[in-house]
């Protein structure tokens, strides 16, 4: 096998721009970025009940495969199709890369490569899913999503946290901690835009992302600092019930939804924000909180382990159920100019060291040659 070139197939539920999130944009930019390494990337996807989406596409280096979605439970594309045409050309790769055990192309990717030679990579981009009813999730995660750990020759995860979690369930496959990353040429900050006293969130607007719980704490905050915003990009299911939440609670004026917004459109989002806020109930390690650390904008999030870990010094995490300690620290933060520019200087100086994309990219694809290489052995 020649080392510089990779036949390399990816599976995954999302990929951006069809999708916003951050799997959606890792899958893209992981594709794009290792097509511009000279490898020969394919990427099966969903067509998201799109007829008229094309079924074979070339773009950004990669070639895109769409298959035709026959339902979506739980935010779950189901394509039936995809499985019969990666029976067909598995062996023509020297790889398969799955992203997400919560994805059913990934379960049945998973199911396939017991019965031949390819071997297969699977990303944890998260635990838990943000749609599932937790009961449900306990019962996959306990067996459809252990046998498609087991499955692979290499599970990767973002943070030791969510490696020591794998171990705990019994997931025997090896596993590699590969941190997530950002690409510090484009999220950077920039001094001709004017900071304001502004919150912002960015995500997906689903129950879980705990957005109800930021605007719950923002309307304590404008009570003290008036002159602050709240700016909310993202679109969702969960959309219309913040903005009656928003209304019922008299700040409608303060706040902006700005719904979905393209990747390129982001940084002078961040840079005009003193503040993010991300208070999740379940996260992997959000791209979100990285890009803002990227562009000098420092973080408030929920008090999950691997962000607790990530953002001493650099950020804030908070219960999200504590809307009063929430709602605290964000004021401190926009009142202190010094403490949060401090910690936003940090906060692009860590992620320039630990979590580029650059460094994202050159360690999964070195995986792959050593999963390749073990499996020849």
């Amino acid at each position: 096998m020649n080392r510089n070139t990779l036949r390399i197939l990816r599976v995954a539920g999302d990929v951006y721009p069809e999708r916003v999130g951050g799997g959606a944009i890792h899958v893209h930019l992981l594709s794009k970025r290792q097509a511009e390494m000279g490898h020969d990337v394919t990427l099966f996807t969903s067509d998201y009940g799109d007829d008229d989406a094309p079924r074979h596409d070339h773009r950004d280096g990669y070639d895109l495969r769409r298959f035709k979605e026959v339902c979506r439970p739980f935010g779950n594309t189901i394509t039936p199709g995809l499985f019969k045409s990666l029976r067909r050309v598995a062996d023509d790769y020297d790889i398969i890369h799955a992203h997400s055990h919560l994805y059913f192309s990934t379960n049945l990717t998973a199911a396939l490569t017991r019965e031949i030679d390819t071997p297969l990579m699977v990303t944890n981009h998260g635990l838990y899913s943000q749609s599932a009813p937790h009961w449900i999730q306990e019962l996959f995660l306990s067996t459809v999503a252990r046998f498609t750990f087991n499955s692979a020759e290499r599970v990767l995860c973002y943070s030791e946290t969510d490696r020591d979690r794998l171990n705990g369930r019994g997931i025997s496959s090896s596993i590699s901690v590969i941190p997530n990353g950002v690409d510090c040429s484009h999220f950077q900050p920039d001094s001709n835009v004017e900071e304001r006293p502004q919150v912002l969130y960015v995500g997906r607007l689903n129950r879980t992302k705990g957005v109800d719980k930021l605007v719950d704490a923002f309307a304590r905050v404008h009570r003290e600092y008036p002159e602050a915003r709240l700016k909310i990009v993202g679109d969702g299911p969960f959309a219309p019930e913040l903005k009656e939440q928003i209304v019922d609670l008299g700040i409608s004026e303060t706040v902006k939804f700005a719904g979905r917004v393209k990747n390129r459109q982001l940084p002078e989002m961040y840079d005009e924000s003193a503040v993010f806020v991300l208070p999740s109930e379940t996260e992997g390690f959000p791209r979100t909180v990285l890009e803002a650390m990227a562009c000098e904008t420092p973080p408030i999030t929920s008090d999950l382990p691997q962000l607790k870990a990530a953002l001493d010094g650099v950020g804030r995490t908070v219960s999200p159920d504590n809307i009063e300690t929430l709602a605290n620290e964000i004021v401190r933060l926009l009142a202190d100019d010094k403490t949060r520019r401090s910690m936003a200087t940090r906060g692009r100086e860590l992620v320039r060291a630990k979590y580029s994309w650059e460094q994202t990219v050159a360690r999964t694809t070195e995986e792959y040659y050593n999963v390749l290489e073990e499996v020849h052995e």
